[in-house]
């Protein structure tokens, strides 16, 4: 079973997601938070595997919850899959920063939700590639730092893995990669696999956006 916290500061939403969730023979929802603060001691106490976390909430946000229950590299960490609304904001990048899973917008479908838990539980926590070209287009909108440091682990990429890396950063999806560089799509799954290891990256979504902040990718290129 999938244990599942769902923090957000509006009742029906908690209700609503945790009827749907609740109703999956694979999920089971073991609590609920109505702002950040709730948000960090319930999961301390409840140990879930997965948080739902609104970004906007009173007393202390998603942003900071998301933080504070990720900081710890040593700790059991749940995986956070952030809950927000059409239009992204600063919170999301620097939710995504803190080690976020990914995100899923508030007015998905609930087949939606129900498979992006069960994506972020099973730890590929993987974004759709439509989430990732609105990352992409909100990088492009933003003017280009001056100096963009280059982490030292970037050098430990094989050739092939950092052609991988600038494709996903692009937006493409497993399978379009294996038809751009005529391989088989479980070798790019590998390739994946060793890129967030390597970089030591949660997922896809941490991925395009150290390739924009490094510089191994720019805006329009």
């Amino acid at each position: 079973m999938i244990k599942l916290l769902i923090a957000d500061d509006q009742a029906m939403v908690r209700e609503g997601f945790g009827a749907l969730l609740a109703a999956q023979p694979d999920l089971v929802v073991v609590g609920s938070a109505a702002n950040g603060e709730q948000a960090v001691a319930e999961t301390r106490r409840l140990d879930p595997d997965v948080v739902l976390m609104d970004v906007r909430m009173p007393v202390m946000d998603g942003l900071e919850a998301t933080r504070r229950l990720l900081a710890d590299p040593g700790a059991d960490r749940p995986k956070v899959l952030i809950l927000t609304t059409f239009d992204l904001d600063d919170y999301v990048f620097e939710a995504l920063r803190a080690g976020a899973s990914g995100f899923l917008l508030k007015d998905a479908p609930g087949a939606d939700l129900v498979q992006a838990v069960r994506v972020v539980a099973s730890g590929e926590a993987l974004l759709a590639p439509s989430v990732t070209r609105r990352l992409i287009a909100e990088f492009t909108a933003r003017p280009a730092p001056r100096e963009r440091p280059r982490p030292t682990a970037l050098n430990a990429l094989t050739a092939r893995e950092t052609e991988v890396l600038r494709l996903i950063a692009r937006g493409r999806s497993n399978t379009e990669i294996a038809a751009d560089l005529v391989v088989a799509e479980q070798t790019v799954k590998t390739h994946v696999g060793r890129i967030l290891g390597k970089l030591g990256l949660r997922d896809r979504a941490q991925a395009v956006v150290l390739a924009y902040e490094t510089g191994l990718i720019s805006p329009g290129e």
